[in-house]
């Protein structure tokens, strides 16, 4: 009888290897898992061991951050990809590039990696992984901010995707499209592509995921037109979609939707959400920085406002979504902070202002001219005397407005009068 020792079964060896690693005797776990992998696969028991080894490899080097021997690894499993299921290649091929998500400051190489495995895909022909890679690659240019590579990119994929009639991946492709744009402050252009890629998902089933993420581009681009009731609704559909699938972007919904509360004035509505029994698994900092936030514009308060932005600069100020809002928020409160302030006078200091509201003086002066510019109160800057002063509102006087609308009847007069001579005539 030949014993386990003497000559291990396939599953013992990759049992052993799974106790070294949930040991964390890491080295001696690498060792093992590339023995596996480096023998002549004969069989297809040994190929889903080789396969198993290599997922359970490259989710080592995630673990450890060690991003070169993740890339290095990728490169030296294609000759096995070619003996595997196309079908399956694809699926490993995309789950060992997404491992470098986890691992920080890792972007250039992830992008580099992406591209040798799409350089890869079109010498062996592998035409549906080439144009999933590309699509992955997309999203990765616009993580690091390189957007008119992102561009030019798309504009080949979706040449290809509706030559094929590929509707699936042409939905990611095109919401992509908006994203993009969005990033270049183009908003028509992704207001546009989002369009089309809502009409490509009507035509598919559409997974609940990718259903989600068009939720929430349509949802910030309604929040950039200021609709944040509509914004809302997408954001609120885009939050059950995530969670249902436990996907951990569903925190990022809700901190849009308590976004959207904040900015309706509806900052009570924000308590209710976040004690509501969904939004509680996903308590923590996101969650207070949101908190702080409605507080402070409950509060009318811009100190506590700016207290909240330097406690929770990680959840605040690294979202540009968020951060392009608060901006906007910020101003209205410091407007409403100034008005208050120099609604009792009729000429102030403006020092005396800046110390008020804890600000410099020209910052101060500066938002006070374009107050003025925008007619959010009557008056003047006297810079020369360093004082500000304020009119009294001024009456509206209707003699204009009368006067133009008699016009227009006299008009309408005139010209029934000279229809009427023409008829005679």
């Amino acid at each position: 009888m030949v014993t386990a020792t003497t000559n291990p079964a396939p599953t013992n060896r990759l049992q052993h290897a799974d106790d070294l690693k949930e040991a964390k005797r890491f080295e001696e776990a690498v060792v093992s898992y590339k023995a596996i992998m480096a023998e002549d696969s004969t069989n297809e028991e040994i190929s889903k061991e080789q396969e198993y080894a290599l997922s359970q490899l490259a989710q080592l080097y995630r673990d450890l951050q060690l991003p070169q021997d993740l890339a290095e690894l990728i490169r030296s499993s294609r000759p096995f990809m070619l003996t595997i299921a196309k079908a399956k290649t694809a699926k490993l091929t995309r789950s060992l590039i997404d491992y470098f998500s986890d691992i920080p400051n890792c972007l250039p190489l992830q992008i580099e990696v992406c591209k040798e495995n799409i350089e890869w895909c079109v010498q062996e022909k592998r035409l549906f992984l080439k144009q999933a890679l590309e699509t992955r690659l997309v999203a990765l240019y616009l993580d690091n901010k390189m957007y008119h590579e992102s561009l030019s990119l798309i504009s080949v994929l979706l040449k290809e995707l509706k030559r094929l009639d590929d509707k699936m991946v042409l939905v990611e492709v095109q919401l992509l499209e908006s994203r993009v744009c969005h990033a270049l402050r183009n908003l028509p252009k992704s207001r546009a592509a989002l369009t089309s890629a809502r009409t490509s998902a009507n035509s598919i089933y559409c997974p609940p995921l990718l259903q989600a993420a068009l939720d929430m581009q349509s949802g910030v681009l309604h929040a950039e037109e200021k609709d944040y009731k509509t914004a809302y609704s997408y954001f609120f559909e885009t939050f059950e979609g995530f969670s249902s699938q436990e996907d951990p972007k569903a925190i990022l919904a809700l901190k849009y939707m308590l976004l959207c509360k904040i900015m309706l004035n509806l900052t009570e509505d924000v308590h209710s959400i976040i004690s509501g029994k969904v939004a509680l698994r996903y308590a923590g900092a996101e969650i207070d920085a949101m908190k702080a936030v409605a507080h402070a514009h409950k509060n009318r308060n811009l100190q506590e406002f700016e207290s909240a932005l330097a406690t929770y600069t990680n959840e605040l100020n690294n979202d540009p979504i968020i951060r392009t809002q608060l901006a906007a928020l910020y101003d209205t409160l410091l407007e409403q902070n100034l008005v208050r302030i120099i609604e009792p006078f009729s000429r102030v200091e403006i020092s005396h202002i800046a110390d008020m509201v804890k600000l410099p003086t020209q910052q101060v002066e500066a938002k006070l001219s374009q107050m003025i510019l925008d007619k959010k109160f009557h008056g003047i800057l006297d810079q020369g005397a360093g004082c500000l002063i304020v009119f009294d509102e001024p009456e509206e006087d209707k003699t204009y407005e009368t006067a133009v609308e008699t016009l227009k009847q006299i008009d309408k007069v005139v010209s029934s009068l000279y229809q009427k001579a023409a008829e005679l005539s």
